[in-house]
């Protein structure tokens, strides 16, 4: 591929596979940097319930995007594609080659292809949707969302009220399916991008995350997230590895119980990040195990 665009190496695939690891290989072998798309790993105060790469880690190579924001700052994806582009045009003028690492696949695809648009819906149906939570919890927002948009429902966080209430005042004030609005045209980008997935059999990526989910536990997850608890609405901690924990806390669950939640939700992301990446046929995929040294074999090939 003769070009005198720079590159960027995205390194995309499920939770708890190896992406960070792989991810610093390559980024050393091409004497470069790394930008995160890891949408939970930009809070300064979620750091064990979200995986950040260690001390060791972030010494290797110079990361950004890792717990630069904080969970009080309002952040968006649009803010990320935004922040990103500028800091990948700073960083192309003395890198040929950036990686991008994360498994946050919208935010992956804000940066290669442009985030889809979205038509503007009258204010008052985000306020009925927000009431209708209030008033009935979550299982109606998840009811409603199956019924009218199924393709939607199988690939977002269905924990997330902030996500189905989008998703569904969009359906109510245009009549179509937030799915619809997703996957047009690409816009053009200065650089050429090249994808390298992570995959391994699902029972193998399954232990990975129990295993890792014990870690978090033995490590602090816990005082962390009772660190968190007051400010437990914000949208930053709509997340696996917090939500069980505060329901814990409130005497909801016991702490084998909110442990073995996280556990479950956290393979049902993964299968979730699967389904996202699966459709993206510029991936080219290795199994867990592949020697860094093959994959980066294959991006000069491909360069």
């Amino acid at each position: 591929m003769l070009t005198t665009k720079p590159l960027l190496i995205c390194v995309v695939g499920p939770t708890a596979i190896g992406k960070t690891a792989l991810a610093i290989k390559i980024a050393r072998f091409f004497s470069t940097e790394i930008i995160s798309a890891d949408s939970r790993q930009f809070f300064e105060e979620m750091n064990i319930g979200t995986a950040v790469p260690s001390s060791e880690e972030l010494a290797a190579v110079p990361h950004h995007f890792i717990q630069n924001k904080s969970i009080h700052e309002p952040y968006s994806v649009g803010d990320f594609e935004k922040e990103a582009l500028a800091q990948l045009n700073a960083m192309f003028k003395n890198h040929s080659a950036v990686v991008m690492v994360g498994g946050s696949g919208l935010y992956v695809d804000a940066v290669v292809k442009g985030l889809d648009h979205f038509p503007k819906v009258a204010t008052s149906i985000r306020a009925e949707l927000n009431a209708s939570f209030e008033a009935s919890g979550l299982s109606v927002l998840q009811e409603e969302l199956k019924r009218v948009d199924p393709n939607y429902y199988e690939k977002v966080d269905i924990h997330n009220h902030h996500r189905l209430i989008r998703a569904l005042e969009i359906y109510r004030g245009t009549g179509k399916p937030f799915s619809s609005f997703l996957n047009r045209p690409s816009v053009e980008r200065s650089f050429n991008t090249i994808f390298i997935g992570l995959t391994a059999d699902r029972t193998i990526i399954y232990d990975r995350i129990n295993r890792r989910v014990d870690f978090m536990v033995a490590n602090g997850l816990v005082e962390e997230a009772q660190s968190l608890l007051p400010h437990k609405e914000l949208n930053a901690l709509q997340t696996v590895g917090y939500r069980e924990l505060f329901q814990y806390f409130e005497g909801k669950l016991s702490l084998d119980e909110a442990i073995s939640e996280i556990k479950k939700n956290t393979r049902r992301f993964s299968k979730r990040q699967t389904t996202w990446f699966k459709k993206n046929d510029a991936i080219q995929w290795f199994d867990y195990e592949t020697d860094a040294s093959e994959v980066i074999a294959f991006i000069q090939e491909k360069r």
